[in-house]
């Protein structure tokens, strides 16, 4: 029991010389460098491509934090599309899309005829050359015709090839008719991507829309009429169909169109073709 005192007696001296004399304490562990790269996607939305955020620790996790690097590339559709034309002049110009078709789009070429208006007609391929008279009249009714896909496929879902063939084809077909392939291509849905933007840019200039009648989805003729009072600026491109709608029915179309194009000339506009709006 002795022996034992004088241990703990000891060992208790040597813990308090330790606790007064720092050299004697242990020495601090190094922090190990730490390297690595941080990836943050960005939402893939139809205007932005994913990107990355990289981040190089290239020093003490303790002298440094964690720093990132941002290498953001987004995709701005609103540099590569025309949305509307000058507003300097009170022009506007009525676009059809997704036909031809063997009943509306005669409608709609009497209707403009008879009011003494010209359109643009954006097309798709396999229509075209499925219903040629029809083509034939607009040609003829010297209205401007352009590339809307061959089939009204999302552009931005092709690989390369597909989406070559799209316009392309398209382009063969418009041209069989007019002589010359067409100005713009207007992608269905208005999806647009890098991609589709560096080939169709190519040869066309790609045109969507600032009006919205949202004719397909079977509003009625007054809302149409309404939509387009409510939101007509000078400049104006239009968007409304001339085939396929809401269970294949356009007569809301046909119907509105008459006091469309009345309510416009009375407000002074002057209905034009996208090439002349964009003069």
């Amino acid at each position: 029991m002795h022996k034992l005192a004088v241990i703990i007696m000891l060992a208790g001296l040597l813990a308090g010389c330790a606790e007064n004399n720092p050299s004697a304490a242990p020495m601090p562990v190094e922090p190990v460098p730490l390297t690595g790269t941080a990836v943050v996607p960005v939402p893939n939305h139809q205007d932005a491509a994913v990107s990355h955020v990289s981040a190089d620790r290239g020093d003490t996790a303790e002298a440094m934090p964690l720093a990132s690097t941002a290498e953001v590339a987004v995709f701005n559709a609103k540099e590569h599309v025309i949305y509307s034309g000058k507003r300097t002049e009170k022009k506007v110009a009525l676009t059809f899309d997704d036909g031809p078709d063997a009943k509306y789009t005669y409608q709609i070429l009497d209707i403009l005829k008879k009011n003494d208006v010209v359109a643009t007609f954006f097309v798709t391929g396999e229509h075209a050359a499925a219903h040629k008279e029809a083509m034939k009249r607009i040609v003829d009714g010297g209205h401007e015709i352009g590339n809307h896909s061959w089939d009204h496929v999302d552009l931005t879902k092709l690989d390369q090839q597909q989406l070559e063939d799209e316009i392309d084809k398209t382009d063969e077909v418009i041209k069989s008719y007019t002589g010359h392939a067409p100005a713009f291509v207007r992608p269905p849905y208005g999806a647009l991507s890098q991609q589709v933007a560096d080939y169709a840019e190519k040869s066309h200039k790609i045109v969507n829309w600032s009006v919205d009648t949202r004719d397909w989805e079977g509003v009625s003729s007054e809302k149409i009429v309404e939509t387009v009072k409510k939101e007509i600026k000078p400049g104006a491109i239009i968007l409304q169909h001339c085939a396929g709608g809401k269970h294949g029915n356009l007569s809301n179309t046909v119907k509105a169109l008459p006091q469309l194009i009345q309510t416009l000339k009375e407000k002074g506009y002057r209905l034009v073709t996208v090439s002349e709006l964009l003069q």
